[in-house]
């Protein structure tokens, strides 16, 4: 089974690409997910990144609030994402896609509950999908651009819709706390990475235990049947990280998706995961800020690095060091990193349209940063809204500027 799931086709695929190569009339752009002011600002994919246009994720803010407000299972919810992951503040953008002909862009909106697809014309919604439970996070697309799948955080499970109505089309169960999810480039699995409780302060190694069942969960894409559950912690013992979590965070795999890279909660590096032989191969420690502080429950979220990308042509990863405050370049085949790009709070990694540059978001400044996969350096910073953080790549009509309304 792990070698049916090594796939040879060459190149990465993105809904991106799929629409660029299927239709006229579009321009290619970077959506930068502005989480706590509920905007998503549209930046140009490569060269300066200068702004495009903005759209409020949250049209509809009235009236959810008015449902949250008359629910006070949902209130206390909302309450406590606010309180806990949100750091205080609410979380209206977590992750987005355009669809394929540029039309609109579906968000996941963890406070609401919900993904809804917004018209970017017009900047009202499609249409809304309330997910199971009380939080929507990570999303993925397919290669095609059909199909989004969003971890349903509070219940364990992850929902596929149609992109176009947002008509469920298959859910599957998950470990607990479904965070990460990865369409494999033909389309035919789903690795979903389920990273349990980040909230509590139970985060010495000894309590490691209490964190729940965090494993990665891998489904046919069609059928939405299990095929393959990986729990990294056999994984991690037996490469001799016994105090190491097993919470996948972000991940990322090779271009022929013969190796995944992934971060894990607390740990200020990545590891190689060889998918054949279903082994951690590589281990890389990334180093330290002398500022951070050594007290992991003041590490937002459990995550000390979160945010992994990888080039094109698959021999540069460049990584977020959130908590250590920089992003850097590693080159893949000596694990050895370029230099220290000073960022604030970095939260995602991502690679820009023409795949020369890793563009990281700098939720403590409030601006997307670009750095040369080639020099490691950086190249350009621009500001965007509020707590940026997931940055994806994505197409709108040629001309767009932004919603007329709404």
């Amino acid at each position: 089974m792990a070698a049916a799931l090594v796939l040879t086709a060459a190149g990465p695929a993105t809904a991106a690409s799929a629409a660029s190569d299927a239709s006229d009339g579009l321009r290619e752009v970077l959506f930068v997910g502005n989480n706590w002011d509920g905007t998503a600002d549209v930046i140009r994919s490569s060269g300066d990144f200068a702004k495009v246009g903005r759209i409020n994720v949250i049209p509809d803010r009235d009236t959810r609030m008015a449902e949250i407000n008359a629910d006070p299972i949902r209130w206390i919810y909302f309450q406590a994402i606010r309180n806990s992951v949100g750091e205080g503040h609410d979380q209206f953008a977590d992750d987005m896609y355009s669809t394929p002909d540029g039309r609109s862009v579906v968000v996941s909106r963890p406070s609401f509950a919900d993904v809804v697809s917004i018209d970017l014309a017009t900047g009202k919604l499609n249409w809304r999908f309330p997910v199971a439970g009380y939080r929507a996070d990570h999303m993925a697309v397919s290669p095609d651009g059909t199909r989004v799948a969003v971890s349903a955080s509070t219940a364990n499970t992850v929902h596929v819709l149609d992109i176009g109505t947002g008509k469920q089309l298959g859910s599957f169960a998950t470990g607990d706390k479904p965070h990460e999810n990865i369409f494999t480039r033909d389309g035919k699995y789903i690795w979903n990475m389920s990273i349990g409780d980040v909230n509590t302060a139970l985060d010495d190694p000894g309590w490691d235990w209490t964190k729940g069942d965090r494993h990665i969960t891998v489904v046919d894409a069609t059928t939405y049947k299990q095929v393959k559950v990986v729990d990294m912690r056999q994984r991690l013992d037996a490469f001799g990280l016994k105090d190491f979590s097993d919470a996948v965070r972000p991940a990322v795999f090779s271009p022929d998706e013969s190796k995944l890279y992934f971060q894990v909660s607390f740990f200020n590096g990545f590891l190689e995961y060889d998918v054949a032989t279903d082994k951690i191969t590589r281990m890389k420690t990334l180093p330290k800020n002398p500022a951070t502080s050594e007290d992991r429950t003041t590490w937002v979220n459990d995550s000390r690095h979160h945010g992994i990308s990888m080039n094109p042509e698959g021999t540069k990863l460049c990584v977020a060091g959130t908590m250590d405050d920089y992003a850097t370049v590693v080159d893949r085949a000596s694990l050895q990193e370029g230099p220290l790009v000073t960022a604030s709070k970095p939260y995602w990694a991502t690679v820009s349209g023409d795949g020369k540059d890793c563009i990281v978001s700098e939720s403590g400044a409030d601006q997307v940063t670009a750095i040369d996969f080639a020099t490691g350096r950086k190249v350009a910073s621009v500001p965007v809204g509020d707590h940026p953080q997931r940055v994806r790549l994505g197409h709108v009509r040629d001309g767009w500027t932004g919603p007329s309304g709404g």
